[in-house]
């Protein structure tokens, strides 16, 4: 879609470049919601997408993915054999609701960043650990753990000129087994929940994420796997009535329906798996 109101584009190269940030001011990366709808309070579009930044980095702390990463890039990671959390990486990037264009071009802070409760790039960095780095205006930087990161439906703790630069995910985390689960009510549709369950093969730590169901990303942590018992009262504990999300990919009773379901699977999952 043409965007009528915006009369500038940078392209900076480097962060020394980059403008000073004013209202009506936009960062543009992969642009695939950017211009999918009319943004009349939009002026002026910072191109980051020539900043060069590499799409992921992998070394001994884990892996690092940049925000101008596409989720197709991303999807096509090979990492080290003994991160057993791999295959959460594509089962993540193709639940995003869109053609193989809007993968090739959608970028993983973007999807981060929109702060839709179905954004599957938010479900795979909370499930992993993923730590937000971001750049603030005065040129320092400071991280935000994903969880904390996407505060609802379109609201980041994002403050104005503040830019997404990378979603840094510790190898720990990369080492634990995971159960993924996930429903839309179409067999293409929007996700209406998104469950990730992880354990720790070493000290045995369960966590469950919950995601698309929910307003905002919530992750619960156990030293070890629950009972079905304590897994429903914890659940109930972390998701209060008022955070199931309600819009026309799912009613708020039928996600805390699915969402329960999930969390009792995932579980009997990973206790099956660990007892082998």
């Amino acid at each position: 879609m043409d965007l009528d109101s915006i009369d500038a584009v940078l392209a900076p190269r480097t962060r020394d470049t980059l403008p000073a940030w004013r209202p009506g001011d936009a960062w543009l990366a992969g642009g695939t919601w950017l211009f999918s709808e009319p943004q009349p309070e939009l002026f002026r579009l910072v191109d980051i997408s020539g900043l060069g930044w590499p799409a992921v980095e992998i070394g001994e702390a884990g892996l690092s993915v940049s925000a101008t990463c596409t989720v197709s890039a991303l999807d096509r990671l090979e990492l080290p054999a003994a991160w057993i959390a791999a295959p959460l990486i594509p089962q993540c990037c193709r639940s995003l609701l869109g053609s193989f264009k809007i993968r090739n071009a959608a970028t993983v802070g973007g999807n981060l960043c929109m702060a839709l409760p179905a954004g599957p790039m938010t479900s795979l960095a909370a499930a992993l650990d993923g730590i937000c780095v971001i750049w603030t205006p005065e040129g320092a930087e400071r991280r935000v753990d994903v969880t904390d990161f996407v505060r609802g439906p379109q609201a980041t703790a994002l403050r104005p000129g503040e830019l997404l630069r990378r979603i840094d995910i510790p190898a720990a985390a990369l080492r634990r087994r995971t159960a993924f689960r996930r429903v839309s009510l179409s067999p293409n549709g929007r996700s209406g929940a998104l469950v990730i369950g992880t354990l720790d093969p070493e000290v045995g730590g369960f966590a469950l994420t919950v995601t698309a169901s929910t307003r905002r990303p919530l992750r619960l942590r156990l030293p070890a796997i629950p009972s079905a018992h304590a897994l429903r009262e914890n659940l109930a504990a972390l998701v209060p009535d008022d955070l199931w999300y309600d819009d026309l990919h799912g009613a708020p009773a039928w996600r805390a329906h699915v969402t329960r379901l999930f969390a009792e699977e995932i579980r009997r999952e990973l206790h099956e798996g660990s007892a082998a």
